[in-house]
C-alpha cells in the first residue's frame, strides 16, 4: 500500500474512531475504550509502516499481525475496512448473527486480514513468537511480526514466556505493540496486578525498548521506524488514553466494554466531527 502522510493518517485515525462508534450503538456491545486507545498506532501500521497487500491477503510476502487483545475488534475491523479488505459497509453487522465480524476475531469466519482467532489473553504474542520463528530461520525471509497487546496483557505469564522465547532466538522482526492506557475492566491495572517497572522487565528479557506516544502520528512512526533497525526483538510501549477522542469515555475504565446508546454516540460522533474539521484546517494551512 502506498502510505500516507501524517495528516491523511490523522484523518484516518479520526474515521475509524467514528466507525468505531457507529458499530457498537448498531451492535448495542463490544468494547470503545481499548479500540479508541489503540486506534492511532493501527492506523501508522496498516497506512504506513507494514508491508501488506489487501488486494490479495494471503500474499506470501506479507509481514503479519496478531491483535492479542482480541476484544478491540471495532478499531481492528475498521482498520481492515478501510485498509480495502472488505467494504466498509459490513461495519454495521459487528457481532450480529450470522456476520463474519463477531466480537473477538475468528480464522474461521473467512474475513481477509484476520490471520488468528484470538481473545484469550496471553496467547497473542507467543503465536508471534512462533512465526517470526519461522520467517527468521526456517524461510530465511524478511517478513515482519506485530504483536497488539494491553498493558493488562501483561499480567499473564505466558507473556512473559513469549518475551524470553523471543529473545533467545534472537528475533529481531518481532514487534510487540504494548497499548499502555493503563486501565483494565476492574480498573486501572496498577492496582489490579502492578507491572512495573514494564520497560525494565521486557528490557531485562533481553528485548529493545521504545516508548512513543501512542496518539502522536509522528512519534509513532519514529517508534516504527526505530524499531527496523534492531538487532533484538522490540517492545513499543505506547502511552496511551483509553477512550481516546471521546471526553467522556476517555480514562474511564467504564468504558471498558459498553457500548454507547444513540444519544451518547450522537454525542461522540459530534465531538469527532469537530476534531476532524480542526485537522483538516490544520492540514491546509
Amino acid at each position: 500500500m502506498q502510505p500516507l502522510s501524517i495528516p491523511e493518517l490523522q484523518l484516518m485515525a479520526n474515521r475509524i474512531r467514528m466507525d468505531i462508534i457507529e458499530m457498537l450503538v448498531e451492535a448495542k456491545s463490544g468494547h470503545p475504550g481499548g479500540s479508541l486507545s489503540a486506534t492511532d498506532l493501527m492506523t501508522a501500521l496498516y497506512f504506513n509502516d507494514m508491508r501488506h497487500n489487501p488486494a490479495e491477503p494471503e500474499w506470501d510476502r506479507r509481514d503479519m499481525f496478531f491483535l492479542s487483545k482480541g476484544h478491540i475488534t471495532p478499531a481492528y475491523y475498521s482498520v481492515l475496512a478501510r485498509a480495502g479488505y472488505f467494504e466498509p459497509a459490513e461495519l454495521l453487522s459487528f457481532r450480529k448473527l450470522g456476520s463474519r465480524l463477531q466480537g473477538h476475531p475468528a480464522k474461521n469466519k473467512e474475513l481477509p486480514g484476520v490471520e488468528i482467532s484470538s481473545g484469550s489473553l496471553g496467547q497473542g504474542l507467543g503465536v508471534g513468537v512462533g512465526a517470526a520463528l519461522s520467517f527468521k530461520h526456517l524461510d530465511n525471509c524478511d517478513r515482519r511480526v506485530f504483536v497488539m497487546c494491553g498493558d493488562g496483557e501483561m499480567q499473564e505469564g505466558s507473556i512473559w514466556e513469549a518475551f524470553m522465547s523471543a529473545a533467545h532466538y534472537g528475533l529481531s522482526n518481532l514487534v510487540a505493540i504494548i497499548d499502555n492506557n493503563g486501565l483494565q475492566i476492574d480498573g486501572k491495572v496498577q492496582n489490579v496486578m502492578n507491572i512495573e517497572p514494564l520497560a525494565d522487565k521486557i528490557a531485562a528479557f533481553g528485548w529493545q525498548v521504545i516508548h512513543c506516544d501512542g496518539h502522536d502520528m509522528q512519534d509513532i512512526l519514529r517508534a516504527l521506524a526505530e524499531a527496523k533497525d534492531s538487532d533484538k526483538p522490540v517492545a513499543i510501549i505506547a502511552k496511551t488514553i483509553k477512550g481516546k477522542g471521546v471526553s467522556f469515555m476517555e480514562d474511564q475504565a467504564g468504558w471498558h466494554g459498553k457500548a454507547p446508546n444513540r444519544k451518547e454516540a450522537d454525542e461522540a460522533l459530534a465531538q469527532l466531527q469537530e476534531q476532524r474539521q480542526r485537522i483538516q484546517g490544520g492540514s491546509h494551512a
